[in-house]
């Protein structure tokens, strides 16, 4: 794509019309084409992992492999450097970086979202811990890097509680670190925690232990329940915040899931919509997939599914087998697009949904 033509939906070229079935978006045509379809390159980095839009709808921004988090500005200057986590990175050795090995040096931001209230940058990066950027960028904050005496090893993904200013996120394990995680699902790691951190006591809870690679994170549209990815079982737990029947706040020690969802493939970030749907990027396992004709959502290629509140399935997002989509962290939906992120794509890929 060229980067002197600003991003937006109603801009870009549409190859071919899009089809919409009940359940699914179709990308590809007979010829296996895709359609409606955009990648934004990004500048000699890689893994655009999670996408976040600021309080005035502004960007996209993503975290990328040399730990600096990217803004879209638009043509130009297109992507420029916003955030970094790292308060001893050297520009010199990590920009560019796609070496997971310098991850512990340059930071490797994974989740993020801004508070619409505060406009601050909450920060889930994997070997930092929860950190928080103003609303003009710079070095982020680090707020908090353990809980209950225990060190965060992994940490993934988060949501904004915007009425309390609760932050809720994944600590993926205490044992393998992110450039590790293919020994964590070798090997069933299920030490992965749910986290709340309350920035006005400054304190962390932990809100439930023994997670199988707890993922992304995404509270409903009234924040009185959590759903969290656990990417090791290829479900959706759901935590209810409040006691649904009577909308009383539960105790610290009465967090239990139950499962929202049962997935076909390992589960990676959720995202709320605007009318509180959930999207849930399916990234791995394509091969996993043999025959699964009772389920009304099956295609050959599912590598993302949108929820209502309920756990019904109401739309489905096809791959087709192509490359493009193989590898499908996040599917963020905002405005008339969908935006795709992925932990190891060059490229931010993006979906027209205007017909």
């Amino acid at each position: 794509m060229n980067m002197m033509k600003k991003l937006s939906c109603s801009s870009f070229s549409l190859f071919f019309i899009m089809f919409l079935t009940f359940l699914n978006i179709i990308l590809c045509d007979d010829h296996g084409q895709l359609q409606n379809y955009e990648q934004v390159m990004l500048p000699a980095v890689i893994g655009p992992e999670s996408i976040a839009f600021d309080c005035h709808g502004k960007g996209p921004y993503v975290g990328v492999s040399d730990g600096r988090i990217l803004k879209w500005q638009g043509s130009p200057p297109g992507w420029t450097q916003f955030a970094i986590t790292s308060s001893n990175r050297q520009r010199k050795l990590c920009d560019g970086s796609t070496d997971s090995r310098m991850e512990p040096i340059c930071g490797r931001p994974l989740g993020l979202k801004f508070n619409k209230k505060t406009c601050q940058l909450y920060i889930a990066d994997a070997y930092f811990g929860l950190l928080v950027v103003g609303p003009n960028g710079g070095q982020a904050l680090k707020l908090v890097a353990s809980a209950e005496g225990v060190p965060f090893r992994f940490t993934n993904a988060l949501d904004i509680d915007t009425n309390t200013g609760h932050v809720y996120f994944t600590d993926t394990s205490i044992v393998f670190q992110r450039r590790d995680y293919l020994l964590a699902l070798m090997r069933g790691d299920k030490t992965g925690r749910l986290l709340k951190y309350d920035p006005h006591s400054k304190k962390v809870t932990v809100m439930y232990k023994g997670l199988a690679f707890p993922n992304g994170v995404a509270l409903s549209k009234n924040n009185s329940f959590i759903l969290v990815a656990e990417s090791n079982t290829m479900q959706i737990l759901r935590f209810w915040l409040h006691d649904h029947n009577q909308n009383i706040t539960t105790t610290t020690t009465s967090y239990a899931p139950e499962v929202f969802a049962t997935l076909e493939r390992f589960p990676d970030n959720i995202k709320r919509n605007h009318k509180g749907e959930f999207w849930v990027a399916l990234n791995s396992a394509r091969g996993m997939i043999k025959k699964a004709d009772s389920d009304p959502w099956f295609t050959e290629d599912p590598v993302g599914l949108k929820f209502d509140e309920m756990g019904k399935v109401v739309m489905l997002l096809d791959g087709k087998g192509g490359e493009a989509l193989e590898s499908v962290s996040e599917v963020e939906e905002h405005g008339e697009c969908l935006y795709m992120g992925s932990s190891i794509k060059p490229y931010v890929g993006i979906i027209n949904l205007k017909t």
